[in-house]
């Protein structure tokens, strides 16, 4: 099992506006301010892609890693979802069989630029979720 030293940080795709739009999700509801961000454009992002098997050039995952470990896909989104306060009841989606969960996960990923677009360029956020960004 391969491991992180940093905690609690969300690697996501810089350029896809669905996946920003998550971040932004995530930032919103986050009052503990527990979550960290890196695009996986950013230096510190693709080196963490790499590390966890992910092609930064052909991302078709985002990650958080947590407790040490990096979760993949669906995973990833319900550990991020059932640390949110109000979200925790997301932890029972857990029981859905994960092949069928990331499934899911897959048809959306493979698709996200078509149904929700990209930008031109990294998605930045304002100045004070601009803080919790590792470049």
């Amino acid at each position: 099992m391969t491991t992180w030293p940093d905690d609690d940080v969300i690697l996501y795709d810089g350029v896809c506006i669905f996946c920003s739009r998550w971040v932004r999700f995530v930032i919103a509801r986050d009052t503990a301010r527990r979550f960290r961000f890196t695009p996986i454009q950013s230096d510190y992002g693709s080196g963490l892609a790499r590390a966890f098997g992910i092609d930064p050039a052909d991302p078709d995952t985002n990650a958080v890693i947590h407790g040490g470990v990096a979760h993949l896909k669906s995973d990833a989104a319900l550990t991020v979802l059932s640390h949110l306060p109000g979200w925790q009841w997301t932890r029972v989606l857990f029981a859905v069989p994960k092949p069928l969960r990331d499934a899911v996960y897959s048809v959306i990923a493979k698709n996200r630029y078509k149904i929700f677009g990209k930008y031109e360029s990294c998605f930045v956020p304002d100045a004070d979720a601009r803080a919790r960004v590792i470049e």
